[in-house]
């Protein structure tokens, strides 16, 4: 599944930034997804996901209350709203989808996610 992931740069702290994801020719409402970030020598780190079925999104605790993760059917694409930006935010963002409903324990393991999109670059300034 082509994902094209937009909307990263550089902001500074405190300010709000808003990335989307499109999957090209299929949606989204099918599938599983979630949001990752890296910075360059770490592991991939989960940041926010949605499961086909479920009221509410899962996020880590880094970004709980800060960042919302939604879908936008009629335009079939996945958001993350990001508020209140910290310089330790700075990462390249990844959306990633599953087509099979992940079990919970396991949404925040990169390995459990099929498809990834590009990477957007988020830099927050101090």
């Amino acid at each position: 599944v082509p994902l094209q992931a937009s909307g990263g740069g550089l902001v500074q702290a405190g300010d709000s930034l808003s990335l989307s994801c499109a999957a090209s020719g299929h949606t989204f409402s099918l599938f599983n997804t979630a949001w990752f970030r890296q910075d360059p020598g770490k592991e991939r780190e989960f940041v926010a996901a949605l499961r086909q079925g479920d009221t509410n999104a899962y996020y880590a605790s880094s970004v709980k209350g800060r960042f919302t993760i939604s879908r936008d059917m009629a335009k079939n694409t996945v958001h993350l709203q990001m508020f209140s930006l910290k310089p330790e935010d700075t990462a390249l963002y990844y959306c990633a989808l599953k087509a099979n409903r992940p079990i919970s324990s396991a949404i925040t393991l990169a390995a459990t996610w099929d498809y990834w999109g590009q990477g957007t670059q988020v830099t927050v300034s101090s």
